[in-house]
């Protein structure tokens, strides 16, 4: 993606973000049980999904390591795996931040153990995990025990989506694919998916800039491996 390219995909995606809000603030309609509290939903649900889906790729990513770590391409896949679990530490870290925002007044408390808020914690404390792992054990086993790692936390996605069904918590029925009478009313519908696709382009474009910087990372690291061992070389003569 060239500057031009790049320049014209943040302005569509600042654009779709501010329609975005302006649906969720201006036209849909007030919740008439939690009244204005609930358009902080247009925000929470779509941060969930966007971090869902860096997750997702996460995971393809670092089955693909596995599979390809001693050929060429292993790198690329490590600079998609480790951009996407960051990201999705991010928008995990906002998805868990507006609920408790929405929880304060709705539910009285800004946190509760129940199962679809434990599970969510869990998953974020896994990714983290990742993450840490991947700073404090640069290079050697890292990335291949930080693949691992990724396709274990992401058994728990699946956990976190479903656990409102298996379990008795303090959170409606899924508003999609839910139960026949848990839907989103048709009023809302626009302002839910017009964020949700604002969320996943602004999490894309995110992506494309934090695997650029990646890719310049890992290149700086092989040039100053190759210079060591050159001058390495040149001292031991």
């Amino acid at each position: 993606m060239n500057r031009a390219a790049f320049t014209l995909s943040a302005i569509l995606v600042a654009l779709l973000l501010s329609y975005g809000l302006h649906e969720a603030l201006n036209v849909a309609p007030t919740e008439a049980t939690m009244g204005n509290v609930q358009r902080i939903f247009y925000y929470h649900v779509p941060s969930y999904a966007a971090a869902f889906t860096m997750f997702a790729v996460n995971l393809l990513a670092s089955i693909f390591y596995l599979a390809r770590r001693r050929t060429a391409s292993a790198a690329a896949a490590d600079a998609v795996a480790v951009s996407a679990a960051e990201l999705g530490v991010l928008f995990c870290s906002v998805g868990l931040m507006t609920g408790m925002l929405w929880a304060k007044p709705v539910w009285g408390i800004w946190w509760t153990w129940d199962a679809r808020l434990t599970s969510t914690f869990v998953l974020w404390l896994i990714y983290v995990s990742y993450l840490m792992l991947r700073r404090l054990s640069e290079g050697g086993q890292a990335p291949t025990l930080a693949a691992a790692l990724a396709i274990f936390g992401f058994v728990d996605v699946p956990i976190v989506y479903m656990s409102i069904r298996w379990w008795r918590t303090q959170h409606p029925q899924p508003v999609i694919f839910g139960e026949q009478n848990s839907g989103l009313d048709r009023s809302m519908l626009p302002a839910l998916l017009i964020n949700l696709a604002a969320f996943i382009c602004y999490g894309a474009l995110l992506f494309w800039v934090r695997y650029k910087l990646e890719r310049a990372r890992q290149e700086l690291r092989d040039t100053q491996a190759v210079h060591s061992l050159e001058l390495a070389r040149a001292e031991a003569r």
